[in-house]
């Protein structure tokens, strides 16, 4: 009998397991006051505000399709009744078919793959015209993103079982295999020059890594693909190599060579919805299982360092249930984020340099405070998916 993640948590850490529930909550009782009904989308970020008056607020800003797609592939995992609460009526299968519908006026690569992606796994019947919107989008030999190059991946071989996209699936497989730099297991920021300044070019970030082995493991497990596989677990081996010692998902990378450029910000949807999502889809492709490292980034949640102490400004939790979101980032508060720009210049040409002054002179002591709605769309997909269903 299959277990499914949940029930695997509360065998392993009972603690854990009630603050996965609790975010689970979290993020049905949150999503909703993303929504706008009258655009029929999701807002790109609820944020605190201050009022000319000095009245402390959440207010709703800009849209984004993307985090509408991530959202559906989440929420399908929710009994159907739990889904219409959250897309003002719909089921996310009806959901998916309004964002199908738009794809004649989405133009950027990432979100017309999510949406291809949530057709194929939601059974849309027009999935053959989402992956057409992604064809003529997708030019042969261009550099993409390579989060957006991923998700490509991921959405093709959501498809492959009921469409002919095994050519496409093959470039796309390929592409991404090769946005690798040398024998480093990391990912680079985009597929080719030409997306990336050269003096950051061997910068990347956090979701660089884990998008690319999520699309690799789910490639490996619609169909026989050992190579895709081993670059999963490679990228993985190193990632998780690499985590902090609080747990924390460290954000960016040096590709060439596979260490840490600079550590913060720390983002909350890393630790509980998307190191997650990647690792128990490479687990249950039949990769290394993770689920050490996933409970110690899941952990960061209610116990984070950088909020301990003294000197710990502000002193408030990660988690507001009382205003329905998770707050999105603990970061260093340098102006213009100085430390990564000069930690990308100089490792640039030194590539171990860390300018450690920098640390203490920017310590990792403010909380970003907003959040998006695909932060909870992962974290249903990530908690509720697997192979249970």
């Amino acid at each position: 009998m299959t277990i499914t993640r949940l029930a695997a948590l509360a065998e392993e850490d009972p603690e854990l397991h009630a603050l996965a529930q609790r975010l689970l909550g979290l993020a049905e009782a949150g999503l909703p006051a993303m929504y706008l009904p009258g655009a029929e989308t999701f807002a790109f970020t609820r944020a605190a505000a201050v009022s000319p008056e000095g009245t402390r607020r959440l207010e709703l800003r800009g849209t984004s399709t993307r985090y509408a797609a991530i959202t559906a592939l989440g929420a399908r995992f929710l009994p159907e009744d739990r889904q219409r609460a959250l897309f003002g009526g719909r089921s996310a299968g009806e959901f998916t078919g309004l964002l199908v519908e738009r794809l004649p006026g989405v133009v950027n690569l990432g979100d017309a793959a999510l949406i291809a992606w949530a057709a194929a796994e939601t059974g849309h019947p027009k999935l053959s015209d989402a992956l057409d919107r992604v064809a003529a989008l997708d030019l042969p030999g261009r550099p993409q993103y390579t989060v957006e190059a991923a998700w490509v991946l991921s959405a093709l071989a959501a498809a492959r079982a009921v469409a002919d996209v095994e050519d496409r699936l093959a470039a796309a497989r390929a592409r991404l295999l090769t946005a690798r730099t040398g024998s480093s297991p990391l990912f680079a920021h985009a597929t080719g020059p030409g997306l990336v300044p050269g003096y950051r070019s061997h910068v990347a970030c956090f979701a660089d890594q884990t998008y690319p082995l999520q699309a690799l493991a789910r490639l490996h497990a619609s169909g026989d693909d050992p190579e895709a596989l081993a670059a999963a677990d490679a990228c993985a081996t190193r990632i998780v190599d690499l985590q902090g010692d609080g747990g924390q998902w460290w954000w960016h990378y040096d590709a060439r060579e596979g260490g840490v450029i600079e550590g913060y910000p720390v983002y909350s949807v890393h630790q509980h919805a998307m190191a997650p999502t990647a690792l128990f889809d490479l687990a249950e492709a039949g990769g290394t299982d993770f689920a050490a490292a996933i409970r110690r980034g899941l952990r960061w949640m209610t116990a984070v360092p950088e909020l301990t102490g003294p000197a710990a400004t502000p002193r408030e939790p990660m988690i507001r249930e009382d205003l329905g979101v998770t707050w999105r980032k603990v970061y260093r508060g340098d102006p213009k984020k100085a430390v990564r720009a000069a930690r990308g210049l100089t490792t640039r040409v030194a590539p171990h340099a860390r300018l450690a002054p920098l640390d203490a002179l920017f310590r990792p002591r403010w909380v970003d405070r907003e959040c998006r709605p695909y932060e909870f769309g992962w974290m249903l997909f990530a908690w509720l998916g697997g192979p249970q269903r």
